[in-house]
């Protein structure tokens, strides 16, 4: 059956390793782990027992909103019902949602795991059928883990509610002790643990030392062809690289946070689809991207963790072809790493300052603002209170991870749409401008849905489709919400703050160690490594980086810049060996007519029985010298 669904929804004959065994795990109804590197198909291990199932829903945590869209964006395409809820909806698309759920129109509910500290969801879901709880990024829920979200603690209510359904938590990077904290926190009641190696045979990781990083990465795309990645830290420097390699004749754009959607969406559809070669972005770029045949990645700056590392890297050669994963180091990268730890974790004071400030600044009384979200303006908080970027957005992050507040710094910004009228309707419509009916023309040749339900559009498509002005498409589409035609929601690149729990006293805060001195020794235990990674060249790159994901013994990769160079300092050494004595030999039985013994030539041209023998083999096998009674001679005429 399970096969059928494959053939049937995705037009596969057979599953990936590992995929049917974390499947069929599920299905025999067992908690399972499935460690599958980037890539790796995570998502079918859970699609297809979804679809399988004769009635019930599957619900999917997953950490990011665009991912969730994207999921149910994909499975709509394939003609598979799902639905999500997310802080950013309105109610009348939250209501619309649960009837589709209750109504067993969804087979499929992705959620963000702060969703599980509201009561009221927590109650209605009580009702529901729930057949799987899928925990996607689940190394989310390990305090050991490198991206640690306190939210995610709240699935263990979810276990409680639904104790019969089995969980599947799936992570692309774990190592061992967030291998096991993961079943921990999930209460697995059984061990079933699937793991697929790290190894990537086909991508040759490298490291490249230098000091001028930019003129490093114009060498390396200049030498190189196909797709390409740049990750930097910075969204300055984002675009900057992006206008250096253009001025040098390399296609290229740029992608971060900071972005408007439409604009986002356009520059990586432009990538993906080949009409720009190379993307430079931040670690807000890749999340979800599945483009096979992206053949190099670069990371300009050294990322926070080898586990953020190898996630990234491993965009490159999904589709099994060659392709490179090259790391720019340099000798102030150490010191820079080293201070990021100082940065990310503020004195517990200024964190407590944040909070207080962020409340006032949203007018969020003491005891207030329980399950609600504000627009946050992150630029204008930092600039009325005078305080630096990087600490607000440390505090609050240990502020999000202490579970009193979560900064959406990427809200869905899409702009959407629904028409409100009945479609006779349309017809009778006299009052409207020229503009506002080429707009609503456009919208329903373009857009499908568009009476049933919100659809999210582009008001650049529109733009494109009737060579308009983007001023021009939005008062149209705000004439059309006056005249109750259509609801139109803009959209809003400002970031959100959640509060999961009413404001508390300022005093009475907690950052406990978890979340302050441990988290200070995790970040330096994995800034150590990504360093040791990036500036010993003592041993393969690749086993380094295996054994800190509990793979041991994996023996030397043979294609990282350590291997190839040993090969070629190997290489080089022995050819310059035998070289050297293939020409010693030469010479001396040239001068020697008569022949001479072995013993003669290896005191005349060095002590090296093995070198000796293989090179006087290599004369005679090829005719240039002959062997007789004990004694060589040359055959070469002069």
């Amino acid at each position: 059956m399970i096969h059928n669904i494959l053939k049937k929804y995705w037009g596969y004959d057979s599953f990936r390793p590992l995929q049917e065994d974390i499947i069929r795990s599920v299905l025999d109804g067992h908690d399972t782990l499935g460690l599958m590197p980037t890539g790796g198909g995570k998502s079918i291990t859970f699609q297809v027992p979804g679809i399988s199932f004769d009635s019930g829903i599957t619900v999917v945590i997953t950490p990011l909103i665009s991912l969730m869209k994207d999921q149910v964006d994909n499975l709509g395409l394939r003609h598979i019902r799902a639905v999500y809820l997310h802080s950013g909806m309105t109610a009348k698309e939250s209501s619309i949602a649960w009837e589709k759920l209750v109504n067993g129109k969804a087979r499929f509910l992705y959620i963000a795991p702060e969703r599980l500290q509201n009561e009221r969801f927590m109650m209605e879901l009580r009702a529901l059928d729930v057949r799987l709880i899928v925990v996607d990024e689940a190394h989310c829920i390990s305090q050991w883990g490198y991206d640690f979200r306190p939210s995610y603690l709240n699935i263990k209510s979810l276990r409680r509610l639904k104790p019969a359904s089995p969980i599947l938590a799936l992570t692309a990077t774990a190592t061992p002790a967030v291998a096991a904290d993961i079943q921990r926190q999930l209460e697995f009641r059984n061990e079933k643990v699937f793991r697929k190696s790290f190894v990537r045979e086909n991508i040759s990781y490298i490291v490249r030392h230098t000091e001028i990083k930019i003129h490093e990465v114009l060498h390396i795309l200049s030498r190189t062809s196909g797709s390409a990645i740049v990750y930097v830290r910075s969204r300055k420097r984002c675009r900057e690289i992006s206008e250096f390699l253009l001025s040098a004749e390399i296609s290229s754009t740029f992608y971060h946070a900071g972005l408007d959607f439409s604009v986002k969406e356009q520059r990586q559809n432009e990538w993906q689809a080949g009409n720009v070669r190379v993307m430079v972005a931040t670690n807000a770029f890749g999340m979800g991207i599945d483009k096979p045949d992206v053949r190099l990645v670069i990371h300009y700056d050294l990322p926070p963790s080898p586990e953020e590392y190898y996630q990234e890297a491993g965009r490159a050669g999904r589709d099994g072809l060659p392709s490179f994963a090259v790391l720019l180091a340099s000798k102030s990268d150490p010191g820079v790493m080293r201070r990021r730890i100082t940065e990310a974790f503020p004195e517990r004071q200024t964190v407590k300052k944040t909070y207080e400030r962020v409340c006032n600044f949203l007018h969020v009384s003491i005891g207030e603002g329980y399950d609600s979200v504000r627009e946050f303006d992150i630029n204008k908080f930092c600039r009325i209170f005078k305080i630096q970027e990087r600490t607000c957005r440390a505090s609050l992050r240990l502020l999000s991870q202490a579970g009193y507040l979560h900064f959406i710094e990427e809200p869905d910004s899409r702009s959407r749409l629904k028409i409100i009228v009945d479609r006779e309707e349309l017809y009778e419509l006299h009052d409207l401008s020229e503009k506002a009916e080429e707009v609503l023309s456009a919208a329903l040749r373009t857009y499908t849905g568009l009476f049933a339900d919100y659809v999210f559009i582009s008001e650049s498509e529109i733009m494109a489709k009737l060579n308009l002005d983007r001023q021009t498409v939005y008062e149209a589409l705000l004439e059309l919400s006056r005249s109750q035609i259509v609801s139109y929601i803009p959209h809003s690149g400002v970031p959100l703050i959640y509060f999961p729990t009413a404001r508390e006293e300022t005093a009475s805060l907690l950052i406990g160690k978890d979340i302050y001195e441990k988290r200070i020794e995790i970040m330096s235990h994995r800034t150590e490594a990504i360093l040791d990674y990036a500036f010993k060249s003592n041993s393969c790159r690749v086993e380094r980086m295996l054994r800190y994901f509990g793979e041991g013994d994996s023996g030397e990769c043979g294609s990282c810049d350590v291997c190839r160079e040993k090969k070629k300092s190997h290489k080089k050494n022995y050819g310059a060996t035998e070289e050297l004595k293939l020409q010693l030999i030469i010479d001396f039985l040239k001068k020697s007519p008569g022949g001479a013994t072995l013993q003669a030539i290896e005191i005349n041209c060095g002590n090296n029985p093995a070198s000796t023998s293989r090179v006087l083999s290599f004369l005679c096998n090829e005719g240039f010298a002959e062997y007789s009674e004990g004694i060589y001679r040359l055959r070469i005429e002069e």
